[in-house]
């Protein structure tokens, strides 16, 4: 994609044209080949450069202007070894033809051979060995995201070849040596450290040290208007860039920041028994970054807001901040370290860091815990996405790098931790622990596979680690279980457990996880090892019958759990929170299901529970899902009546409730679901007035928040948002309003405007803005005016994915169809698909994933 002031998530780019083929006296025709070339960077053009490319390092320049609408001038040198065979040399790069400016090979000008996105050298300007191709030419500025006073490189998947031309694939790792010219107010930061820089008037010209050995994908440059800070922690400097100007979220953050930092690095160094391996170690927080963060080799880019909490904050929050950063730190050693071969594999250094990312938590947050952060963090998100008609296996087939953007989701982020942590079971502690060190050793500053990794595991366990794989890895969908509890003279007789695909299939997956017997007096846990279609519980005959059972009390088990209706009435009495968790979770993907509850008498429950929950991370476990069942799960014609029970409710447990962090999760879900008129004017004079109510603490983004939950009301007073923007004094916070406001006006032909301005590209830039922004333009409230949108939102889909980052396809469905809950919704999604049979399979995947809320609230709310 190409974006006037290009943004980063991940990927996209105008397809190149076929272009022209100059001559000079050694070269009268294209250069001979055995097969056309193809857009993208397909996995047969990867394995031939494999075989024959080799020590490849770029030195590049960028001359970046002060305005973001000016071209970038560049020139990079790439030097390699060369294997002589036939086929012409190929180097990515996704820009238009007029973006070339020289080509020269070992010092000798050449004619410029650009097709199907591929510079093409002939072979016969190439010497076996080592080589050196120049390239003056415009940088591309879809992956630049250029903004007034800043701009930063995001480059996964494949994205590097979107700015330069270059050997884009994770297997040809090379070092960076990078020179940037910028205003002279501008910092810079890349992989390597600073060499040096001069300042010739009004710019300043920064030459870095080569960076490690990184592949592509990996390689980052910032350049901006940025705050520089740097301290030293186990003596070991780390230098943060930040645009943050809030002195509250400063004071509170600086210090977490650093800390949290050091300490994931001291425990990963003691880990995996190799020390930090890369020259330096630094980040950067960007406005409205794409994701979360992302894991460049010594320079760290993450989300400002991650980063930055203010007194305000949740300890819920401020746990998922220690954990994202344990994420991208635990990347340095599983990912950058040692890279997955090619991108069919990416979740393979996903896994990993969810994987050490709670381990470091749960050493880092002592106060925490850590089995029902994994409860609460993993198994909704991956139910959310394998219980989907679109359902994707962790690991999948991939032809061609310009589709990788589409593997990213739920499952490789969220599910491959939950299968990882049945292998650590399954393998014990400290053999997987020391496995993963003989794993790390051997492809150092190298390429590895799935396979190589289960290679290297296998002989530290007698169980058949391959067919293990199989239907974890390879195969889409859970399991569901069924039981048969039989009783004789009050005491347990049998106790049968089974398991199937929940589409019905006889697939087993291997697994442990426990039932609880809950007694009046005490609660007896059992282990169940489901290596079998059945299992019988022998540890439990003999037994008293218990008052109930909860299911997966442990909550490891990976699947749809039976209920048994004693437990309903009777959660709150389970002492242990992870049971607590697992509970919750089970009985809405249930009431999901259609099984056993249905969502009015799982709202009642919730309801009574918001007052009774002593847990944080389990409140908003439970906030979560009350609101998605009144807005998503509840006809509009009963909504009113349920919202207005629920905010009585929420506002009482927010009053009584001592704990901050509480508070503030019951007052979000007051505000979420504010539908009566008492709701509404209380929170417009809260906001208003900007007096919280007692014992909540509220920061201006919350009540940007509220300003934004009132204008989607309509709420009679006008021009609440411009009031907003007023009080807003970040300038990075207040263009974001901005660009939303049209989202949210009460004049539905301004919201028109809004929705029709993108299907422009360049109005598409900011993606987290446009996605939050679709929130609001879709919201219940809004439907009956904003399902007009949804036709014209699914045409532009496969555009979406041309042109925008790795996760905007499935935040842009998400934000568009959450929402909505009629069969009309569901039918015009299947008439969409059915109509194009041919589709894209994985957009097609990524869309039935989305579809999944209204295919189940319209088969729940509306049946015959």
């Amino acid at each position: 994609m190409i974006w006037n002031s290009s943004i980063i998530s991940r990927y996209g780019i105008t397809a190149s044209l076929l272009f022209f083929i100059a001559v000079d006296s050694q070269s009268q025709s294209t250069p001979a080949r055995s097969a056309p070339i193809e857009t993208g960077v397909s996995q047969t053009l990867a394995k031939a450069r494999k075989q024959t490319i080799g020590q490849v390092a770029y030195a590049l320049k960028f001359d970046i202007p002060a305005q973001k609408t000016q071209p970038i001038p560049a020139t990079e040198s790439i030097t390699f070894t060369w294997t002589k065979n036939a086929s012409p040399l190929l180097l990515d790069f996704k820009e238009e033809r007029a973006h070339l400016q020289s080509v020269s090979v070992n010092g000798k000008a050449i004619p410029i051979v650009f097709e199907s996105e591929h510079v093409s050298i002939s072979t016969a300007y190439l010497a076996a060995g080592k080589n050196t191709v120049s390239i003056q030419f415009i940088a591309g500025n879809s992956s630049l995201n250029r903004n007034d006073e800043y701009l930063y490189t995001l480059l996964v998947p494949d994205r590097a070849r979107t700015v330069f031309p270059c050997f884009d694939q994770p297997d040809l790792k090379a070092s960076f040596q990078l020179s940037l010219t910028v205003p002279v107010g501008w910092q810079a930061m890349t992989n390597a450290a600073v060499n040096d820089s001069t300042i010739t008037g009004d710019r300043k010209s920064i030459r870095f040290l080569p960076s490690d050995i990184i592949p592509t994908y990996l390689f980052s440059f910032v350049a901006g208007k940025f705050t520089s800070v740097t301290r030293t922690l186990n003596k070991r400097p780390m230098t943060l860039l930040h645009r943050e100007t809030d002195t509250t979220k400063l004071r509170l953050s600086l210090d977490p920041i650093f800390t949290l930092h050091a300490d994931a690095l001291t425990f990963l160094e003691d880990y995996t028994q190799i020390p930090y391996p890369f020259k330096k170690f630094d980040f950067t927080a960007i406005p409205d970054f794409q994701y979360g963060g992302m894991e460049h080799a010594g320079a760290i880019d993450y989300k400002l807001s991650s980063l930055f909490l203010d007194n305000g904050a949740t300890r819920d929050q401020k746990l998922s901040r220690a954990t994202l950063i344990a994420h991208e730190t635990a990347h340095m050693w599983f990912g950058d370290l040692v890279t997955m071969r090619w991108f069919n594999d990416v979740w393979l250094k996903e896994v990993f860091a969810n994987f050490m990312a709670d381990k470091i938590t749960e050493i880092s947050s002592p106060d925490a815990n850590y089995d029902l952060q994994f409860v609460v963090d993993h198994f909704p998100a991956a139910y959310a996405v394998d219980r989907t008609e679109g359902a994707n296996p962790i690991g999948q087939p991939l032809a061609n790098l310009k589709e990788a953007g589409t593997l990213y989701g739920g499952i490789i982020y969220h599910k491959a931790p939950i299968m990882m942590r049945q292998l650590e079971r399954l393998m014990g502690k400290t053999a997987l622990r020391d496995g993963l060190r003989a794993y790390l050793k051997k492809y150092a500053f190298n390429n590895a596979t799935w396979d190589d990794l289960i290679a290297i595991l296998d002989p530290y366990t007698p169980t058949d680690l391959r067919a293990w794989n199989r239907v974890w890895v390879s195969e889409t969908g859970r399991p569901t279980f069924t039981y048969q509890l039989e009783k004789k003279d009050g005491t347990i007789s049998r106790f049968l457990l089974s398991q199937k695909g929940e589409d019905g299939t006889n697939r087993l997956w291997p697994q442990g996880f426990e039932v609880a017997l809950v007694y009046p007096d005490h609660v007896d846990e059992l282990t169940v090892p489901m290596t079998q279609a059945q299992v019988e519980l022998k540890e439990a005959v003999g037994k008293p019958a218990p008052s109930f059972i909860v299911f997966n009390a442990s909550g490891q088990g990976y699947g749809l759990f039976p209920i048994d209706t004693a437990m309903i009435t009777k959660l709150a009495t389970l002492k242990n929170p992870v049971t607590r968790a697992a509970s919750y979770i089970n009985l809405y993907e249930n009431m999901l299901a259609g099984k056993v509850i249905d969502p009015v008498r799982l709202a009642t429950i919730y309801q009574n529970l918001l007052s009774k929950e002593s847990e944080e991370l389990n409140l908003r476990l439970l906030t979560n899902q009350l609101s998605d069942i009144v807005w998503n799960f509840t006809k509009p014609e009963n909504r009113l009546a349920l919202a207005a029970s629920v905010e009585q409710r929420a506002w009482q447990a927010m009053e009584q409730e001592p704990s901050a962090g509480k508070k503030k999760l019951l007052f979000r879900l007051y505000q979420a679901i504010a539908l009566s008129p008492e709701a509404r004017d209380r929170l417009y004079t809260i906001w208003n007035d900007q007096k919280a109510p007692e014992g909540v603490t509220l920061t201006e983004d919350d009540y940007t928040s509220l300003a934004l939950s009132l204008a989607v009301r309509d709420y009679p007073v006008e021009g609440i948002l411009a009031k907003q923007l007023a009080r807003i004094k970040n300038p990075d916070r207040k263009k974001r309003l901005e660009f939303m406001m049209p989202a949210l006006s009460s004049n539905v032909a301004e919201r028109d405007a809004f929705f029709a301005s993108l299907a422009s590209e360049s109005n598409r830039e900011r993606e987290a803005w446009v996605t939050a922004a679709l929130g609001y333009l879709h919201h219940p409230l809004r439907a009956q005016t904003s399902a007009k949108y949804l036709p014209k939102s699914l045409e532009l889909l496969e555009d979406i994915q041309r042109t925008g980052d790795i996760f905007f396809p499935e935040s842009w469905l998400r934000s568009t169809l959450s929402s909505y809950q009629t069969p009309e919704t569901a039918k015009l999604i299947r008439t969409f698909l059915a109509d194009r049979p041919t589709y894209n399979p994985r957009l097609r995947a990524k869309l039935l994933q989305a579809a999944d809320s209204p295919f189940r609230a319209s088969a729940l709310l509306y049946r015959p």
